[in-house]
């Protein structure tokens, strides 16, 4: 057994997408590399309901598949194949764009106006880029959750894990998605895929990742008193976990406890052609694409 080491920590940033929506970037839109075959992570987390109502309208999607996951309020989609529906709290939806598709999603909050949920990209490889596009909806009672004797809750949404497995099927990287709870002070250690790229998403309390016994945290800058330092700290809200190679990431919980998300693939190892919500392997598909929804021809008929 070979614990991951931590690689990088970094914080999500304040942006703005779809028709003026607040939320935090985790990553995206840089070296697709780093956490292939995921591209994208926003946590679209806000208690103010002019910074979100306005939603994501009608825009496309190709070559990759988005699995949003609500974790308070409800967000309403329809598409251009006729699809509609709503996604309640702890619900999932995992979509595979594929060819493409146009879609449109609009968060509404709950009766605190409260809205709270995260969409996550994940690639496709060549062979499925055209694939027919498909949806998985999930209710959050369908999601199962396993209860460890130390307090422990992990939400299964995709792979397995601990003997049970997620309700999402069928998806190419064949990815392990966790929502993992771990109680005040605790020790956890949880096994991934050592064929994986593994990252954890603190959205929640804090926590240490590390493989000592003693909860020694790990470096990150911060700025103090003007300067820039490198300091031991806990891992706390909004911060992304790199991991590097290794069976098991290891987080000790702090004194208010720590939940994050933690996901992982096994990388494709492609190229990557990437304009917007448009992820294709060379320039040329990419232009294609982009002819392609100036002529109308963008959806592909699937008879």
């Amino acid at each position: 057994m070979t614990f991951r080491p931590v690689t990088q920590t970094s914080r999500a940033q304040p942006t703005m997408e779809g028709a003026g929506v607040h939320l935090h970037r985790v990553f995206g839109f840089g070296d697709p590399g780093e956490s292939d075959p995921f591209l994208l992570l926003d946590d679209f987390r806000n208690d103010v309901p002019q910074h979100y109502e306005k939603g994501f309208p009608w825009h496309p999607h190709r070559g990759i598949e988005t699995i949003t996951y609500v974790l308070d309020g409800e967000v309403e989609h329809g598409d251009s194949l006729g699809n509609t529906g709503t996604l309640g709290a702890g619900a999932v939806q995992w979509m595979t764009a594929g060819s493409g598709i146009l879609h449109q999603e609009m968060p509404k909050g709950n009766a605190a106006g409260q809205m709270h949920g995260f969409q996550l990209w994940a690639n496709l490889p060549s062979s499925l880029k055209m694939t027919a596009p498909r949806y998985q909806d999930i209710a959050g009672s369908d999601i199962p959750q396993i209860i460890d004797d130390d307090g422990t809750r992990v939400k299964i949404i995709t792979g397995n894990f601990w003997g049970k497995a997620g309700p999402v099927d069928g998806i190419a990287a064949e990815p392990l998605y966790l929502d993992v709870s771990v109680p005040p002070n605790a020790r956890k250690t949880l096994p991934v895929d050592t064929r994986a790229n593994a990252f954890a998403y603190v959205f929640a309390g804090a926590g240490r990742f590390a493989d000592a016994a003693d909860p020694i945290g790990v470096r990150v800058e911060k700025e103090v008193a003007g300067q820039e330092i490198n300091i031991r700290d806990m891992t706390g809200n909004r911060t992304l976990v790199r991991f590097g190679n290794g069976d098991d990431v290891t987080v000790h919980a702090g004194p208010e406890g720590v939940r994050f998300l933690l996901v992982a693939g096994r990388p494709i190892q492609e190229p990557v052609a990437w304009h917007g919500p448009i992820v294709m392997n060379t320039q040329a598909e990419l232009m294609q694409a982009m002819k392609d929804l100036r002529n109308g021809s963008f959806i592909k008929s699937q008879h």
